[in-house]
């Protein structure tokens, strides 16, 4: 019988750190519930993206800070208990000032979150994606947070990543560069280098002038043309695929409802979703069975008020689980 949870907080902080220092590219890719976190991790990633965008998106509201930190600790305590793999969770701003931010980073490591993201900008944040030239943070008050967290983490291996916004707000090549190497120095253990441009010729540029010692991360959400290995050979440690399975799920509940609407039936959608069994089975419900017949008393054909037989000992537990397993 097996359950989640077998690595803990300090071997996932592990686990992400190498993810991201890795020589071979690293990959993050989204999950926004335990769902889809559970099919994150059965197809093979090694690593979680906890993306601010999916998660308000999944709560219809906009990712503007409308969804309250509380909300979003309450989603990432439920990916958390659904996977084995290190989550790096998108903490925006940090809901605050360096205050805020070093609280955040206490309560994301007593739910076995490995790393979290912040990001240069002004609180309340507004989608990198909507609008140009958006304000970015004072230089010092964004160091300011990176050193409380830094300070804060218990675990030494938990990764605090810098989330540069220079090139998609605007502002260039040289002041992302010398806001990374301030973020570096504050303690940063990875910078968040981001574009929205549709090539990746300005990662290519920051990443050709960097001279940091600390690795660098990219999302290419819109420059998705570009392979990862060609990230990798500009520099780039690991990749962030930000937002898919949430805008994937959009579109397919939108299909099967239209579909369903229209028809006024089911018969031409079974074939558009997952069977229930293989829901049964991504959720691991034979683990339930399995645990029934190792913790429930044995039904009494009598009717009697006692169970049928003594309450297994510590040791017939053990050998029922090692049987079941």
């Amino acid at each position: 019988m097996q359950m989640k949870n077998s690595n803990t907080h300090e071997s996932k902080c592990s686990l992400l750190k190498e993810l991201i220092n890795t020589s071979d590219i690293g990959i993050l890719m989204e999950a926004h519930n335990g769902m889809s976190a559970k099919v994150v991790e059965e197809v093979g990633f090694s690593g979680i993206w906890a993306s601010g965008l999916s998660i308000s998106t999944a709560y219809g509201v906009r990712d503007s800070n409308e969804l309250s930190f509380t909300q979003n600790l309450d989603v990432l305590e439920a990916i958390s208990d659904s996977v084995d793999i290190p989550i790096l969770f998108d903490g925006d701003t940090g809901y605050g000032n360096f205050n805020n931010a070093r609280r955040m980073v206490k309560k994301l490591e007593q739910r076995a979150i490995s790393g979290v993201v912040i990001e240069d900008k002004i609180f309340p944040k507004t989608n990198s994606f909507i609008g140009e030239n958006q304000r970015l943070a004072d230089v010092n008050e964004m160091c300011g947070k990176l050193a409380a967290m830094c300070d804060a983490r218990q675990c030494k291996d938990f990764q605090i990543v810098a989330r540069c916004e220079s090139l998609i707000s605007g502002h260039g090549v040289l002041d992302a560069l010398q806001r990374a190497t301030s973020y570096e120095n504050a303690g940063a253990d990875a910078i968040f280098i981001h574009s929205k441009k549709e090539t990746a010729d300005e990662i290519r540029e920051f990443s050709q002038a960097w001279r940091g010692s600390i690795p660098l991360i990219a999302t290419p959400t819109t420059y998705f043309k570009t392979p990862f290995k060609i990230l990798e050979e500009m520099g780039i440690s690991a990749v962030i695929c930000a937002n898919h399975n949430m805008r994937a799920s959009v579109r397919i509940m939108r299909e099967v409802s239209q579909a369903i609407f229209v028809s006024q039936s089911l018969e031409h959608v079974e074939d558009l979703i997952t069977p229930l069994s293989e829901i049964f089975e991504l959720m691991n419900y034979q683990e339930l069975d399995e645990a029934n017949e190792i913790y429930l008393p044995k039904k009494n054909t009598n009717n009697a008020a006692s169970i049928n037989g003594p309450v297994p000992t510590k040791v017939q537990r053990r050998t029922n689980f090692d049987k079941a397993s």
